[in-house]
């Protein structure tokens, strides 16, 4: 407390205005060992004189990052710590929310290895943070002051404003005030987060935060984007399809979403179920028989589909065997149905096989979409053991 005179001989005490908590900076890493010494120089240079900090390395990398980590480390006036992850589960979003589970701080900064994010500016998020009362502060590289000048190459440019108007166009109440949200830069309130609840898949793990636990405050300041000091991007096309799999998993997680989904995976699943159906009769097959195993195909086509984009964070609650079982045999008690109702429209309103098919498909789609919900996916029963997923335990250095 501090005193303050209002009246000539009397003393009051005031409450004192608490000063911003430390930071905890979070980095993910994969084979960055030729940047980390100079993001620790430049964090050395810019934040332990304005804001108490500590510095997390979550790493994934197969060569010698950890140990060029730790040696760098014995020259900060700040704790380092490097949590080496064997088996890198959810890729660098995975990474970020292990950092954010070990940080011991107010605020949280999550921050690339590569250099490209300035430290200089983690003392401003956290000033402008506390300034706004906010929970999440992105450092944004499309506001006045803002620039994507590091991105190298017309292409990179061109993917990541794509990726950035795709995202605003899929959420746009979740990411409203946010004109970046593939910045791999924020700072975040520990208490405004729940960890539990993240589902990462890929790199952008500033749209799962605002997705799935967006908090109430979000303020903005500008950034420019750096030129990589050493190496390449990681930035690669598998990156991109795990990226369009996160999208449609998070477009996905109501349930009103999840049946639009399903049907649109269903209608993909003609093509297949009616290519094997017109081969199969093409090649003198009756119908029937060849109705069953033309289904396979469909079944096979739309169970892979299903799991990577619609239940992927579900996937967990069942072993892969249980749940393709399950939905194998859900898809052929469809059949089941399916096949006096083509029958039905073959005979009785003499319709092609196709339409029939066609028809038929369309008239199951509820059942089949609320059995496989409720069979395949809902989560276990409370007592019983989830399936674990065959993590390696993290490391800690």
């Amino acid at each position: 407390m501090s005193q303050e005179s209002t009246v000539p001989g009397e003393v009051v005490e005031t409450a004192e205005i608490p000063e911003p908590g430390a930071v905890t900076i979070v980095v993910p890493t994969f084979n960055e060992s030729a940047n980390v010494r100079q993001l620790l120089r430049r964090i050395t240079e810019a934040v332990p004189a304005r804001l108490p900090c500590e510095v997390v390395f979550v790493d994934d990398s197969t060569d010698d990052t950890p140990e060029v980590i730790e040696k760098a480390a014995q020259d900060c006036p700040f704790p380092v710590t490097v949590l080496h992850r064997e088996e890198p589960v959810g890729g660098l979003g995975g990474a970020v929310v292990e950092g954010l589970k070990a940080a011991t701080s107010d605020w949280i900064v999550v921050m690339d290895g590569d250099c490209q994010h300035p430290p200089s500016l983690v003392p401003d998020l956290v000033a402008t943070g506390e300034r706004a009362n906010a929970g999440l502060v992105v450092a944004s590289r499309y506001i006045e002051g803002g620039s994507r000048a590091g991105l190298a190459g017309s292409y990179r440019v061109f993917v990541s404003r794509g990726a950035t108007w795709l995202t605003k166009a899929l959420f746009p109440r979740r990411l409203h005030g946010i004109s970046d949200p593939m910045s791999g830069f924020f700072a975040i309130r520990r208490g405004a987060v729940t960890a539990e609840v993240l589902q990462p898949l890929g790199y952008k793990i500033l749209l799962e935060l605002a997705v799935r636990s967006r908090p109430r405050t979000v303020t903005e300041v500008p950034f420019v984007f750096q030129d990589r000091f050493a190496g390449q991007s990681k930035s690669t096309a598998q990156e991109g399809f795990r990226f369009l799999r996160h999208l449609a998993g998070l477009r996905a997680a109501s349930p009103v979403a999840r049946m639009i989904g399903f049907g649109l995976i269903g209608l993909t699943g003609f093509v297949p179920n009616l290519a094997g159906l017109w081969a199969l009769t093409a090649a003198g097959m009756h119908y029937v028989p060849a109705e069953i195993l033309a289904n396979q195909l469909g079944v096979a086509w739309n169970f892979w589909l299903i799991e990577h984009l619609l239940f992927r964070e579900r996937r967990r609650h069942r072993r892969w065997c249980d749940r393709a079982g399950r939905f194998a045999l859900l898809a052929n008690a469809d059949l089941v149905l399916r096949i006096p109702l083509i029958a039905l429209f073959v005979h009785q309103f003499h319709l092609g096989v196709l339409s029939a098919t066609a028809l038929a498909l369309v008239t199951t789609f509820v059942l089949r979409f609320a059995a496989t919900e409720a069979l395949v996916y809902l989560p276990r029963r409370t007592g019983e053991k989830p399936v674990r997923d065959g993590r390696t335990a993290r490391r800690a250095m």
